[in-house]
């Protein structure tokens, strides 16, 4: 098996993998608060749709590594999957409702569980940024805090709820 096949269908399984955390914490939701997002047969065609342009994209990446071109080379996966996933609902807004019928929340969840896991799978790199991380992350941290809390009062005081 070459590694071009092999990475696919790692790639593939991963993507399936995070497929099936996000309809199983939109299902988590759904129970905690009946009023959520439902899940549908649009829900499930919109994962689908999800997991093929995240696939599709993985592919370009890896084609994209093996051209001449250095900017292609280094462009980020992520970007990749972007772009499919933008000319895809562009071209169909067919793609655009059933996406929409994935919950976003379910979505970000998985996506920050694999961020973490990643992080936690590097921290030799972690360590080599030294203790200036850390004041940046309590900086970012603060000021995001802070600017909720303040986005949060504007709007309800505009609300008239307070």
């Amino acid at each position: 098996m070459t590694t071009t096949v092999k990475n696919t269908i790692q790639a593939a399984s991963v993507l399936a993998l995070s497929v099936a955390f996000t309809l199983f914490v939109q299902a988590i939701k759904l129970v905690k608060n009946p009023h959520s997002t439902p899940i549908t047969h649009d829900t499930l065609i919109g994962l689908g749709a999800l997991w093929a342009f995240s696939l599709i994209g993985v592919l370009i990446s890896f084609a994209m590594k093996k051209t001449p071109w250095k900017i292609l080379q280094e462009f980020p996966m992520l970007g990749w999957v972007s772009i499919v996933s933008l000319a895809f609902c562009l071209i169909s807004p067919f793609f655009v409702k059933v996406i929409s019928a994935v919950d976003f929340l379910s979505l970000t969840t998985t996506v920050l569980a694999f961020a973490g896991i990643s992080v936690a799978n590097d921290l030799g790199a972690l360590r080599k940024l030294s203790w200036k991380i850390f004041i940046v992350a309590i900086v970012v941290f603060f000021g995001m805090y802070f600017m909720d809390t303040v986005v949060s009062q504007i709007a309800l005081l505009l609300s008239g709820k307070m």
